[in-house]
């Protein structure tokens, strides 16, 4: 394939907003396939890092598709990426790409050529995403029964987590939505934190009924979320702004502290 052939391909992929440029290098790069250059709206693409054979192609398509996703991210931010370009947005285009690419037969489904890992794949799933999720969920479960035992007792619950069980509050809360909202084990217990953190119950459906039916996490997560605030520089810098205001806040306080013990001290 060459340099205008796999632009077709990538336009009948899914089409750009803004014009961009594909070219070969005509070099062999140790470090990356490809890259994308957001000023001038490149993709070069190392050609003599991939063979002629039937793999080395589709490797080819695989490296030209990570690159157009970088370019429609950057489309949808007016042409600009921030400083860190693979972030869930990203993904998200580029698994959506992926999956249309694999849908009209642009690109080859790479996981689905070896029986071998296909089997690993279902193995994986079955024995340990889905038993780990139904772990965590049976422990939130008996997490909620201690709740209940250290309210009747008058003891916090809290201070039983810390010190008996020795686990950080957050994940006892955690696997306690999981049971509560009774998601489901298949997904691992990984996708069930991050859906048990979706308050809105069709939201939280929506998300997992996805997630179920293979979409990646990082696709769900901004069909629930939508585009990360994190894109928005402004945003980004406003909470880096309260953040550093009440790290200073805290810091002060605690120096005013320790001057008054320092002044103890020598007085004493």
């Amino acid at each position: 394939m060459n340099q205008d052939k796999i632009k077709e391909k990538l336009l009948a992929i899914e089409d750009a907003p803004l014009e961009f440029s594909l070219i070969f290098s005509g070099k062999k790069s140790s470090k990356v396939n490809g890259l994308y250059k957001p000023e001038t709206r490149e993709i070069i693409l190392h050609n003599r890092n991939f063979q002629p054979d039937d793999a080395g192609q589709n490797l080819l398509l695989y490296t030209a598709i990570h690159e157009y996703a970088h370019h429609l991210h950057a489309c949808s931010h007016g042409g600009k990426l921030s400083a860190r370009a693979h972030n869930t947005e990203f993904w998200a285009i580029f698994h959506a790409l992926l999956e249309k690419a694999e849908a009209k037969k642009i690109y080859r489904d790479v996981f689905s050529v070896s029986p071998e890992l296909i089997k690993l794949t279902e193995l994986i799933r079955a024995k340990y995403l889905k038993n780990n999720g139904e772990l965590v969920k049976e422990m939130g479960k008996h997490l909620l029964k201690a709740h209940d035992l250290c309210t009747s007792i008058g003891v916090r619950f809290e201070d039983y987590v810390d010190r008996m069980l020795r686990i950080p509050r957050t994940a006892a809360n955690m696997a306690i939505k999981m049971f509560e909202y009774d998601l489901a084990p298949e997904v691992g217990a990984d996708n069930m934190r991050f859906l048990a953190g979706i308050r809105d119950s069709d939201e939280r459906k929506v998300a997992e009924t996805a997630l179920i039916k293979g979409k990646s996490p990082d696709t769900v997560k901004i069909q629930v979320r939508g585009k990360d605030s994190e894109e928005d520089p402004v945003l980004r810098l406003e909470k880096e702004k309260t953040r550093l205001e009440k790290t200073i806040v805290t810091l002060n306080k605690r120096l005013d502290e320790v001057k008054r013990e320092l002044g103890e001290k020598k007085r004493s």
